[in-house]
């Protein structure tokens, strides 16, 4: 079946969304950041804020195509006709984040190694790399509460996002907010390249080596480049994303289906 034919029956809009969706299902998977069946990324259907598409629970990332998202509303009534069911876990971590979040076009949620080390850690990603200052000052943190199925913990994981777009999950992983899939996969890579240059870097200080941390004054100015898009800089994923949905496109254009 081709893409085309794939997309009828979808508005426009919506397919577009689905395309650009389970692109970033494959990019992730890609990068060796995915857990099989597991993790979560979402997106709003264009249009219906209280509508979005996730996953079909029990698909790898790497199978996942455009036309395989389950669209849901933020009760977690299915919407879309398919065999599949969506993640508890999945429904109370992103309807939390759409309800709330206007920004919140798409919501990514992984167990990537570096980033449930670092989340482990008192203070988080620490301001050792460039990829790090980006997030200085700027991550969140939520307590582990056990597997998130109950419905109190929405609450609670909105109250600690706050105005962040990365919160860190603490022994558990890392979420990313972005206005499209690809801010929130570019905020995922960038965070991960970051822990794990921290977790080598502290793998090295245990071994003698002693650690450099450039003052708070650095640190803050180099935060407010990447957020206040000073310079060149753009928006996470406004450069990088079309690269990258050429090189998808390349490799395994079966995600468009």
């Amino acid at each position: 079946m081709s893409s085309e034919d794939a997309s009828r029956g979808f508005d426009p809009a919506e397919w577009e969304a689905r395309v650009a969706l389970a692109a970033c299902y494959r990019m992730v998977a890609q990068l060796g950041m995915d857990d099989l069946i597991y993790n979560h990324i979402s997106a709003r259907v264009p249009g219906r804020n209280n509508e979005f598409l996730i996953n079909p629970y029990g698909l790898l990332f790497d199978e996942i195509t455009a036309s395989s998202l389950v669209k849901i509303d933020l009760k977690g009534n299915i919407l879309s006709d398919t065999p599949y069911t969506v993640n508890l876990a999945a429904f109370v971590i992103h309807a939390a984040i759409h309800e709330t979040s206007h920004d919140a076009a798409c919501v990514l949620h992984t167990h990537s190694d570096a980033s449930v080390a670092v989340s482990g850690q008192e203070k988080g990603l620490l301001p050792l790399s460039q990829f790090a200052m980006r997030f200085y000052d700027r991550q969140a943190f939520h307590d582990y509460e056990g597997v998130a199925i109950d419905l109190d913990e929405q609450g609670r994981l909105v109250r600690d996002l706050g105005p962040h777009k990365v919160m860190l999950m603490r022994n558990h992983g890392i979420l990313t907010v972005g206005r499209t899939p690809g801010e929130a996969f570019m905020l995922l890579y960038y965070f991960e390249r970051a822990a794990r240059i921290q977790l080598d870097m502290q793998a090295a200080a245990a071994a003698g080596a002693a650690l450099v941390i450039p003052p708070h004054e650095v640190c803050e100015r180099a935060a407010r480049q990447f957020w206040e898009l000073q310079g060149d800089i753009l928006i996470p994923g406004e450069r990088e994303w079309p690269a990258l949905m050429r090189r998808l496109d390349r490799t395994d254009p079966s995600y468009r289906h």
